[in-house]
């Protein structure tokens, strides 16, 4: 038992790096080229003075990554495991987002595939913390 107990408390922290770390790698990205992320995110920037909105995201972005980073590196799992959850509201919205600016399905998918990354890194540090809690 133990080593599942293991194994899954190392897929959970394998799984919040790869969600700070794509929140890191968006947030780059949305500084250095604004215009290239509206692309990816799927609402296209109208005029090259629109931006700022996206440096604004990329703000945002960068605090939730390292706000996720350091509660990984206190290994506060039950935090992580509500933030997951929470999360989804970003992916959803997002999702919908560029469904109304008409973005192609890839986009919206990818939107749609973040959500299920978070519901699944949820469902997997709550059992973490329902585990450690058992010991």
């Amino acid at each position: 038992m133990e080593a599942k107990s293991k194994a899954l408390r190392t897929t959970g922290i394998i799984l919040v790096l790869l969600m700070a770390g794509l929140q890191l790698a968006y947030a780059l990205y949305a500084f250095v080229d604004p215009a290239g992320f509206s692309l990816i995110r799927g609402t296209e920037l109208l005029a090259p003075g629109d931006s700022d909105w996206v440096r604004i995201y990329a703000s945002r972005t960068l605090f939730i990554a390292l706000i996720i980073g350091y509660l990984l590196y206190r290994k506060h799992f039950r935090i992580l495991a509500v933030a997951s959850l929470l999360g989804t509201v970003m992916p959803a919205a997002d999702a919908w987002l560029a469904y109304q600016a008409s973005a192609g399905d890839k986009v919206i998918l990818k939107h749609v595939a973040t959500a299920l990354f978070l519901i699944i890194t949820f469902a997997i540090l709550r059992s973490v913390v329902r585990r450690e809690q058992s010991a």
